[in-house]
């Protein structure tokens, strides 16, 4: 046998490392380029229909945001701005825009974090730096314009419908000002440290998914705002410990149980100068959820909450002086959730709106007086959200789990249905769909991911043809994942029956090369909040962690439990004055099965959640002791009486109602039952999951003298978004599970 070839047969072996596949690390999964390709938020059809304007990260930096533009004639993608070439350095945010970042989870990025088009689709508006920029596409070559200047921080800048002036927040007072000229004027002036007027309060950011606190008519000649005073709540002393320093924050939180702000809800007349108070009834403690125009721009609606979230109102005022008119209400025994479904249509006296009243949220048709004409939806799946209304087809567009509630599809409905329950499904590719129509709802913009596809970015007619791809990320060539994409695992997706015979939808991960003849460790990566699913046939920075594990040799597991959405509402309404509790007995359907598989070490089986998933992974260790091999709780809520007013008394009413609902759902009330090997881990200057909630449990397990091992972050928010800091959380995580459930490959 010749020498050489097996000299060179050794050399292969000998240096196999470099032809196998790369190694998916911690490391790599937060650093640039993006392992899942562009980054891609906010894509908007422009109201011409002539182009498609996305926010995308840059490929050697994936936290700095840029403005891109797909021309839809021309069939090219380009930059439209790039942020450093308007602003070099954006220095340091205002207190006002980081917390508004840090409630929309994008306080990591910066750059261009979002903009707006004019109706007329002349101008694209955006802030950066605390000053408010204009695009205009009308000129011959369009270039960046700065509208305001100055040391105060202007936010949420939005552009009149007529496309003449743009709107903004400073210093927590609604201006105005010219966008040919940028003269600005105030348009009130009592915003001062408890007033704000046209700024969306903590809670309407954190909680009702509402971003603003001002309203352009459709005319552009008014502009509808709250006006909110925090002055009924207590200031209270938050403490952000840096690395270097301690800063005491004043803060006005609403806690549970504690007063709210209170509303007054004004229209001001620009031509006039005058603004006309809205009659908001008598009871004073309430919610106000939503603000919309009709058509006509002479009303304006309004949904009025109640306190006890167990009554929603729909209210219509004329601007003419008449009394305000209620003109739908929903009632619930448990609580009403909210949603953006409603539309006025502009040819008939009517509108479409969504409901849960028959169990799982549906589209209604009402007229202005509120008489129900038709149920335009129905079935055991719900709808997600309204899409799109083409009022010349009769046809309605909207989002939902009718496939099934992993999945995420567009469909559509006419107005004029007999068969509620006969839909069609729009959007053809199994898994998430995140749509934005057009204004006549005869295009789309389809943001598609799955547990297999990053997110793609695609144009299509309203009957689901694709017509052009405006960022096709597929995982070949260059793409940073085309490496990686053969070790790639499969998601699998089933169902567990719960203890009242509910279905428990799940996903599994099974490890590289996996064999059914051995038994693995398990990772029960858990959520359990009522407001996000884990199981989702979408992609995601979560999936890689999970990839990660599996490729380490752990099964990882996640089980939606009830209380989660898009299941219909009965499912949510069983943890009703029962959090802490329903989730852990569905989570412990899950550790069951697993503990019945062939492929599972049932005595090495770990669980681990973020935020409210903390919150889960504590109360299943405190209520199971030595049932898990061990526990991570990040972020976690720890004692409900620290959490705000709106998402808590959802769920739990008051503290002081329901006194032993706060009790029970206490991981305080629990931890000293703690056996297991728990690793907690909290940002210390977290505004929204205080920090003191893992303090006061730290001195719980001291007290009874429960080891536990301790990580914090200094300076870092709830989200801990500091890209070392992040990967240092991650690496942390898997040192302690590699330590107590020994994988099989180290991590």
């Amino acid at each position: 046998m010749p020498v050489l070839p097996l000299i060179a047969a050794g050399l292969l072996i000998a240096s196999g490392s470099v032809f196998a596949a790369p190694e998916l690390t911690i490391a790599r999964i937060f650093a640039s380029p993006d392992l899942s390709g562009p980054s891609l938020r906010q894509a908007e059809l422009s109201p011409a229909g002539d182009r498609v304007t996305f926010i995308r990260a840059r490929e050697d930096d994936r936290d700095l945001l840029d403005l891109w533009e797909y021309h839809i004639g021309e069939d090219q993608t380009r930059v439209l701005v790039a942020a450093d070439a308007v602003v070099a350095d954006e220095g340091e945010l205002a207190p006002e825009e980081q917390a508004r970042r840090e409630r929309a989870r994008i306080a990591g990025v910066r750059g261009i974090v979002e903009y707006r088009w004019s109706a007329d689709g002349r101008f694209l508006i955006f802030p950066l730096a605390g000053d408010v920029y204009v695009l205009d596409l009308a000129d011959e070559a369009p270039a960046v314009r700065q509208v305001t200047t100055g040391a105060a921080f202007d936010l949420d800048p939005q552009v009149s419908p007529d496309g003449g002036r743009v709107a903004f927040v400073r210093d927590r007072n609604l201006w105005v000002a010219d966008l040919e000229t940028g003269q600005a004027r105030a348009l009130t002036d009592d915003g001062d440290e408890v007033i704000a007027n046209g700024l969306a309060e903590f809670i309407a950011q954190e909680e009702m998914g509402r971003s603003t606190g001002f309203w352009w008519s459709p005319d552009g000649s008014r502009i509808a705002f709250l006006r909110t005073d925090e002055s009924a709540i207590e200031p209270t002393l938050r403490f952000e410990i840096q690395a270097d320093r301690i800063t005491m924050v004043e803060q006005r939180y609403p806690f549970t149980g504690t007063p709210n702000v209170s509303y007054r809800l004004g229209v001001i007349d620009l031509d006039e100068d005058t603004t006309r108070w809205i009659d908001l009834g008598e009871e004073e403690d309430i919610y106000i959820p939503r603000v919309d125009w009709l058509p006509d721009g002479e009303r304006l609606s309004f949904q009025r909450q109640s306190r006890d979230q167990k009554t929603l109102e729909l209210v219509i005022a004329e601007l003419d002086g008449s009394p305000a008119r209620t003109v739908l209400t929903e009632t619930a025994e448990t609580w009403i959730n909210l949603h953006d479904d409603l539309h006025f249509l502009a040819e008939l006296p009517a509108f479409v709106w969504s409901s849960e009243a028959d169990g799982f949220r549906h589209l209604y048709l009402y007229d202005l007086d509120g008489q129900l004409i038709r149920q335009l939806t129905a079935g055991n799946w719900v709808v997600d959200e309204l899409k799109g209304v083409d009022e010349e087809l009769g046809l309605v567009y909207f989002t939902g789990s009718a496939v099934s509630p992993e999945q995420k599809h567009l469909y559509r409905q006419s107005l004029v249905t007999r068969s509620p329950e006969n839909i069609t499904q729009v959007s053809r590719r199994p898994g998430w769909h995140q749509v934005r129509m057009d204004a006549a709802a005869r295009v789309y913009v389809d943001t598609f991911s799955s547990t297999q596809q990053p997110p793609q970015l695609s144009l299509h007619s309203a009957d689901g043809e694709r017509t052009a791809w405006l960022l096709e990320n597929r995982i070949a060539g260059d793409h940073p994942y085309t490496d990686l994409r053969a070790s790639h695992l499969p998601t699998e997706f089933g169902s567990l029956v719960g203890p009242h015979e509910q279905e428990l939808r799940y996903r599994l991960i099974r490890p590289t090369d996996f064999d059914p003849n051995r038994r693995y460790p398990v990772l029960v990566h858990v959520y359990g909040g009522p407001t996000h699913r884990l199981v989702a046939d979408r992609w995601g920075r979560r999936a890689l962690i999970d990839q990660y594990f599996a490729r380490k040799g752990y099964v990882v597991f996640s089980l939606d439990n009830r209380g989660i959405v898009r299941q219909g509402k009965a499912f949510q309404d069983e943890i009703h004055l029962q959090l802490g509790r329903v989730e852990v007995v569905d989570q412990m359907v899950g550790l069951d099965w697993l503990r019945r598989q062939n492929f599972v070490d049932a005595e090495r089986i770990a669980i681990f959640g973020w935020s409210y998933g903390g919150y889960v992974s504590l109360m299943a260790l405190a209520q199971n002791p030595d049932q898990f091999a061990a526990g991570v709780a990040v972020a976690p809520v720890t004692d409900w009486a620290l959490y705000d007013t709106h998402y808590t008394e959802r769920y739990l009413g008051t503290p002081q109602d329901q006194p032993e609902a706060y009790a029970q759902g206490n991981v305080l009330t629990w931890a000293g039952q703690i056996v297991d090997p728990l690793l907690l881990i909290h940002p210390m200057a977290d505004d929204n999951v205080l920090f003191t909630h893992s303090t006061m449990l730290m001195q719980k397990l001291q007290e009874e003298r429960i080891p536990f091992d301790l990580m914090t972050y200094p300076g870092e928010k709830h989200g801990i978004t500091g890209t070392s800091q992040r990967v240092h959380v991650y690496e942390m995580i898997a040192r302690f599970l590699h330590q107590h459930i020994e994988p099989a490959s180290a991590p």
